[in-house]
Order: structure tokens, then sequence, then C-alpha cells
């Protein structure tokens, strides 16, 4: 193949596009798996004491994917303008290595936005909100997490258990075991407060008063929680689940079209 030939310039400028595409895609895919294992919502500790935190592995391997392809697309540019045959097929090489890894990357997390159900975050809540009594230290420290993750949960966002602060009365817990029903219904973190995050009134809480325990609906001071707070735990979840799985396939077809491109092109370079 000639390389002043007219179509070879044309072939040349658009596999120099394409991967000006993939490099400015690794950084964008790198910046927001950053974002994602920054745990802005701070809901780690919920899925680590579920031993399965797979979502925040695939956003790490999407951090070294990202800036993988940043720099591959960067030799590939220069392996498409020298036209070399080895420096291209160093750079399909490691393409191929670092798109193996990217495919994991989504697949793991794609498969886990059908983990984040309401059953598992209940179940969870019931065996170790405010449970001492863990065999081991790994579950001792695990019931600190999830307690301490509730507790901020309930007080800050001003929602109730997972369902519903009927979840307290529904079901038995380790809470329940250690707190009379009369005088802890659930959770005081459920009371509503004031602007000092003092309860309104912890009787009018007790015995359930619209007015003084979290409920969804009515003004800042008064939310109540007869709505759960697994809204706010699955949400953010399942939006880093998708953000890091479907930009993920979206990256890799775009990658998988100027391979073939760049396959083709070192097809047609003579030895």
């Amino acid at each position: 193949m000639a390389k002043d030939d007219g179509s070879v310039r044309c072939l040349q400028g658009l596999l120099v596009f394409g991967n000006v595409v993939i490099a400015m895609s690794g950084l964008a895919l790198m910046a927001e798996c950053i974002f994602f294992v920054t745990d802005p919502w701070r809901l780690y500790g919920l899925l680590e004491a579920t031993d399965n935190d797979d979502v925040f592995a695939a956003a790490w391997i999407g951090i070294f994917t990202g800036f993988s392809l940043f720099c591959l697309a960067a030799l590939g540019v220069v392996a498409v303008l020298r036209a070399g045959r080895k420096l291209l097929l160093a750079y399909l090489i490691l393409m191929f290595v670092v798109y193996a890894f990217e495919m994991a990357s989504c697949i793991t997390a794609a498969t886990q936005q059908d983990f984040f159900t309401p059953n598992l975050f209940l179940r969870q809540m019931l065996e170790r909100y405010q449970n001492q009594s863990g065999p081991t230290n790994d579950d001792q420290y695990k019931n600190k997490k999830v307690t301490d993750t509730w507790d901020r949960l309930m007080l800050q966002e001003k929602c109730c258990g997972v369902n519903g602060p009927s979840d307290w009365q529904d079901y038995h817990s380790a809470f329940r075991r250690t707190h009379l029903d009369a005088d802890f219904p659930w959770p005081h973190q459920c009371c509503a407060r004031d602007g000092q995050y003092r309860p309104l009134s912890l009787d009018g809480c007790k015995l359930g008063v619209a007015d003084y325990y979290h409920e969804e609906g009515t003004e800042a001071q008064r939310t109540t929680t007869t709505t759960g707070c697994y809204q706010l735990i699955s949400g953010p979840l399942n939006r880093q689940a998708w953000g890091v799985a479907w930009f993920g396939f979206a990256i890799l077809c775009w990658t998988f079209c100027v391979l073939l491109g760049v396959m083709f092109y070192w097809s047609r370079i003579e030895p």
C-alpha cells in the first residue's frame, strides 16, 4: 500500500480520529470510575457487609482500563501515522488485552443491578443493626459499619428502615432483642428533628404521631419515614452499576470498530 495514496491518507485520518475518541472516552471512563470509588454516598459499608462489593471492583477495573485506553490510543495514533507493522501489531495485542478487562468490568457491573433488592438490605439491617454480639472481629466490624451507615441515612435523609418504620415492628431483629418496644418502636434516628438535630418530641415519635416521626411529603422539620430508605440506597448503587456498565459497553463498541479498521490497515501495509 503506497503511503502517499489518497485512500491511505483518508483511512489514516479515520483511524486517527477513532483513536482520539477512544482516548477521550478512556479519560471520561476513568474520571467516572474515580468518582464512584470515592463513595460519595457512603454506602460501601452496606455492600461490604454482604461480601459482594463487585460493583466497586468493576469501577476499579474501569479506572485501569480507562487510563490504558488513553495511553494505547496515543500509541495507536503514532502507529497509524508511521505505518509501522510491528508498532501496529503491538498496539492491537495490547488493545485486545485491555478490551478483555473492560468487557469483564462491564459484565460485572451490569449483573450487579439485580443484586440490590429490598430483601437483601432488609435482612442485613435486621441482622446487623446495633448487633453487639458478632462471633468474630470481622462480624463486629461489619455490624458497626452497617449501624453507622443506617444511623446516618435515617438521620440525614429523613427515612426509616428499608420499607418504612413497620420493618422494625413486623420482623425480628437484633435491635428488637436489646430494646423494648414501648421505648423504641423504631430507632430514635427515625424521629423528626429540629434544626439542631434534636428530636421534636420523643413521646410523639414513640406513639407514631405523623408530625414527630419521619413522613414523606411534609415540611423539612416534619418529614417522615413511612417511606423507607431503599430508594436512597439502591438509586445511587444502580446508577453506579449502570454508568460503569453501559458507558463501558459504548466505548467497547466504538473501540471494536476502530480495531477492525486498524487490522485492515495493518494487513495492507507492505512488510
